[in-house]
């Protein structure tokens, strides 16, 4: 690549830098911040926990965002003085130095861009993640597994926090079910693009004549409730069961019934959580993640509304969307975005970017139909 050639490449990425500062506004986010920065300050600020802890975590993540934007201004200028002293000395070291950096800026500044694409009403919500085993047996069983795996890798990566709720053991290998949650800002608008059925062909380990399996496990993805939601959950309609808390094979990992199933009684659903210690933690936990499933119900019962009103026949993106193969071939294909990879090994150990990047850009690309 010629100097002539990265010019051009960076000449290209400053473009869309500068169309992502128009989107984010740092120089309104830095005004905000210095009013949180004030707020935060207040003698008084924590005699309100919750309102304390809603301003510091606005101001945290506000800063985040204006330093990372701060970061990639200055890394684009220093690029350029950087090809500057490529070109002055033809210098190769210097030059291949300035095409590392090029990479990576832009893979850099294609993620930021990811997120001026999350514009949804909650977008911005930590996510919680629920995988369930579907058809195919014990095979199915073992490739939830591998995808609660796979997320948390993924999470790992980017060093986002995560919270596993609740794993539900499947009796000879994998799981049944796992619930957990993923504590990032955008969490929910990048996981969201994740939702669906996910199929597995390979050979199985557990058919003792080597045959080819297809399986399936299903991803929920919801926003996780903040204070503002108001879903109010009366006493009245749930049924709070405790049990032990166990774990692979049955073995008990605790000498009290502090585990803590919940079921909402008007709509039947079920939550549970083994996760904490005490009783207390755990039923917190639960009603947390109920409130989620039942926001989740009233932004479903909008959305159907809507596409009534529309007239486009309840049509969805969801239900199947992904297709891992390992056999006979090695293929991992997004159905909705035809977006592919040869390396399922990698995929599997949470190198997921790419998937869902053309995600967020697919149904980025739907809503503007």
């Amino acid at each position: 690549m010629t100097v002539a050639d990265l010019r051009a490449a960076l000449s290209d990425l400053d473009r869309t830098l500068g169309s992502i500062e128009i989107v984010l506004d740092p120089t309104a986010k830095k005004a905000l911040i210095a009013d949180l920065a004030e707020a935060a300050a207040a003698p008084d600020l924590w005699d309100d926990q919750d309102n304390a802890q809603a301003v510091t975590s606005r101001l945290s993540r506000l800063q985040s965002e204006v330093d990372r934007l701060d970061d990639l201004r200055r890394r684009v200028d220093d690029l350029s003085v950087l090809m500057d002293l490529a070109e002055e000395e033809a210098d190769a070291e210097t030059m291949a130095e300035a095409q590392r950096e090029l990479a990576a800026l832009g893979a850099d500044i294609d993620a930021l861009e990811i997120r001026t694409l999350l514009s949804g009403e909650y977008d911005q919500r930590d996510a919680l993640v629920t995988i369930r085993s579907e058809a195919g047996g014990v095979d199915a069983a073992d490739f939830a597994a591998m995808l609660l795996r796979m997320y948390l890798r993924w999470a790992e990566r980017h060093g986002y926090a995560t919270e596993v709720y609740d794993i539900s053991y499947a009796e000879e290998a994998g799981i049944k079910s796992a619930t957990f949650t993923v504590k990032e800002p955008y969490a929910y608008g990048l996981l969201s693009v994740e939702q669906g059925t996910h199929r597995l062909v390979r050979i199985s380990p557990f058919d003792n004549q080597g045959r080819r399996q297809t399986s399936f496990a299903g991803v929920d993805v919801l926003p996780v409730t903040e204070e503002t939601d108001h879903i109010d959950i009366p006493e009245a309609d749930i049924r709070v069961d405790v049990f032990r808390s166990s774990g692979p094979g049955g073995q008990s990992v605790n000498t009290t019934d502090s585990a803590v199933r919940i079921t909402h009684l008007p709509t039947g659903l079920v939550v549970s959580c083994q996760n904490e210690k005490s009783q207390l933690q755990n039923k917190a936990a639960a009603l947390r993640v109920l409130q989620s499933r039942l926001l989740e119900r009233v932004r479903a019962e909008k959305e159907a509304e809507m596409r009534e009103l529309k007239g486009d026949g309840g049509n969805s993106w969801g239900s199947q969307m992904r297709s891992y193969v390992l056999h006979p071939y090695q293929m991992v294909k997004d159905l909705r975005t035809n977006h592919e990879v040869g390396n399922p090994d990698a995929v599997f150990d949470g190198d997921l970017d790419g998937f869902i990047d053309a995600g967020v850009r697919w149904r980025r690309q739907q809503g503007e139909r």
